[in-house]
């Protein structure tokens, strides 16, 4: 079953500034790369909380703290290796049935 709407993504970082916008970026280069039609927001761990999403990317520091809002939540050390994010997505997003 693939998912029937526009994925909600959330790319957080501490202070929601530049990392989490190079990762908004390399996470909509994976996405678009699967063929996921995907909203993707850039944010800070704060805001984050009070925020829905389908799946969260950010740094293990603060991913640790996202476990549970939202169904997939994802741990990135490089930002810019958009073809390692793209295989955790794949897999991820498999494994939800969102990703034939």
């Amino acid at each position: 079953m693939a998912l029937d709407r526009t994925l909600e993504v959330l790319a957080v970082c501490g202070v929601g500034m530049g990392s989490s916008l190079m990762l908004k970026m390399t996470a909509e280069d994976a996405l678009r790369g699967l063929g996921v039609d995907a909203r993707v927001e850039n944010t800070d761990l704060s805001t984050a909380r009070g925020m829905s999403a389908d799946v969260i990317v950010g740094q293990g520091m603060h991913t640790a703290e996202m476990e549970g809002l939202a169904p997939i939540v994802i741990t990135v050390s490089d930002f810019l290796d958009k073809d390692g994010l793209q295989e955790q997505l794949r897999e991820r997003l498999t494994e939800q049935g969102w990703l034939a």
